[in-house]
């Protein structure tokens, strides 16, 4: 029987494995999943874990649950000599050991982009987890609980600073979710000051939201800072040593929270520890039917798909564009990647990957949103109803849908839960301490008091 080892459980994998349980016939093959993580993050939910919105297990949907008949590594696939069908994969306990193989689909994902930039892996969180996003809403609700008991001054302007770096799509939809969880708190905590609430968007370029237009993107814009924040644009980090953010533009300001949201870099498996073809940026070299190889040179039993692999995309009529990054077309592509490779199991032609957008639809907090289909604009209450339903309806399995339905009905009548468990992730703090206070974590000094203009 033939085994084929899919790496990587994320959106694409995950998607190839479902459908060829569904599809394969039990004499047919073998389909192994190789991740890290018991689960596959449904990643547009994220901005809503942040905000309390969605509990963070329904933005994770189990491997276990859903993957009945193949067999679950808890590990990592650190290296694939293909030529020799063998893949090495470190599990989660135990030494490296290979693992042969008669099929690859590669579906590893890429890792979040980071810079050399001081104080960055010191103080700042990234967003591509349901940890991180859980970790980030505990962070918001633990500073204000400390802000309340502080008169007012510097270490409180700290604690209720927040700053996301990256004015993509997940940086633009967590920083609009966290600033409207964190404007709804101020009606819990009458002792701080609206005024003392700080949110800044840091972006490199001259606009955010690249997957919108011009016109959209400056709405976006418009209705941020209407609600308070700072956008910076045309701007960069240069420093955030001790929380201290220090911006090419001249300005500074602490903050007690920095979250990372630059963007991805190709998985360093695939970029350096493969000897499958690979692009200039590191990523794999797939067909449009996604094979791995060329159209003139296809690698024999290699398949990829997803955030890892550049696909040729050819619903747009540009030379040489590739598939975008994102979750319609991850979903899509490890759809049919089970299809093609379960039609060439059986002497079937695989077919091409097209697909063309559904259009742009993003949350910018409780009742905000905004969706572009080429030159139809919504904004606003419609676009964030939008979102919902689109979501709702596109995370995996009627358990996981229900589950969500039922939390945000709850809400509606309740409000979001604004209770902080930051505590577990130190569970042995209090039996440790025997159940006496903890001590809030000591601050670095703060260095800037206000925002210096350039």
């Amino acid at each position: 029987m033939r085994t084929i080892l899919v790496a990587g459980g994320g959106y694409a994998g995950f998607y190839t494995a479902w459908k060829l349980e569904k599809k394969l016939r039990r004499d047919e093959a073998r389909v192994v999943v190789v991740d890290p993580r018991p689960y596959m993050t449904y990643q547009p939910f994220l901005p809503e874990v942040l905000a309390g919105s969605v509990e963070a297990r329904h933005a994770a949907v189990s491997l276990r649950r859903h993957l009945r008949r193949a067999t679950l590594i808890s590990g990592a696939v650190v290296a694939v000599d293909h030529a020799h069908r063998t893949a090495t994969v470190q599990p989660a306990e135990g030494p490296e050991f290979a693992l042969g193989y008669d099929i690859i689909v590669v579906t590893a994902g890429a890792v979040t982009r980071k810079l050399a930039i001081p104080g960055v892996a010191e103080q700042a969180i990234g967003m591509k987890h349901v940890e991180e996003a859980v970790a980030i809403r505990d962070r918001l609700l633990t500073a204000f609980d400390r802000a309340s008991t502080l008169e007012p001054g510097p270490l409180r302007r700290r604690l209720l600073t927040v700053t996301f770096v990256g004015g993509g799509f997940s940086g633009v939809e967590g920083f609009g979710e966290l600033l409207s969880l964190a404007t709804s708190l101020m009606r819990a905590y009458p002792e701080l000051n609206p005024a003392e609430l700080q949110f800044h968007l840091v972006e490199a370029r001259d606009r955010i939201l690249p997957e919108v237009s011009d016109g959209p993107g400056q709405w976006v814009v418009r209705s941020l800072e209407k609600r308070g924040a700072r956008i910076h644009l045309n701007a960069q980090l240069i420093s955030a040593r001790d929380g201290h953010v220090v911006l090419s533009t001249g300005e500074e300001f602490d903050s007690d929270l920095i979250v990372w949201t630059v963007g991805n870099a190709a998985n360093p498996m695939v970029r350096s520890h493969t000897d499958l073809p690979i692009d200039g940026r590191g990523m794999l070299i797939v067909r449009a039917d996604l094979r791995v190889g060329t159209e003139s040179e296809p690698v024999p039993d290699a398949w990829g798909a997803g955030d890892d692999a550049a696909i040729p995309d050819l619903a747009v009529s540009r030379p040489g564009a590739v598939t975008v990054p994102n979750a319609q077309h991850a979903v899509r592509q490890g759809k049919l990647l089970a299809r093609n490779i379960v039609a060439t199991l059986r002497g079937r032609k695989a077919k091409q990957y097209v697909h063309h957008s559904l259009g742009t639809v993003a949350t910018l907090g409780l009742g905000r949103g905004i969706f572009q289909y080429r030159g139809i604009v919504i904004k606003g209450l419609p676009a964030w109803l939008m979102h919902r339903g689109y979501h709702v309806l596109a995370v995996p399995s009627w358990e996981r849908k229900t589950r969500v339905l039922a939390v945000w009905l709850t809400a509606v009548v309740f409000g979001r839960d604004i209770v902080s468990l930051a505590s577990v992730q130190d569970p042995r703090r209090a039996f440790v301490t025997g159940d006496d206070p903890v001590e809030p974590p000591a601050h670095p000094p703060i260095r800037c008091q206000h925002v210096q203009s350039a």
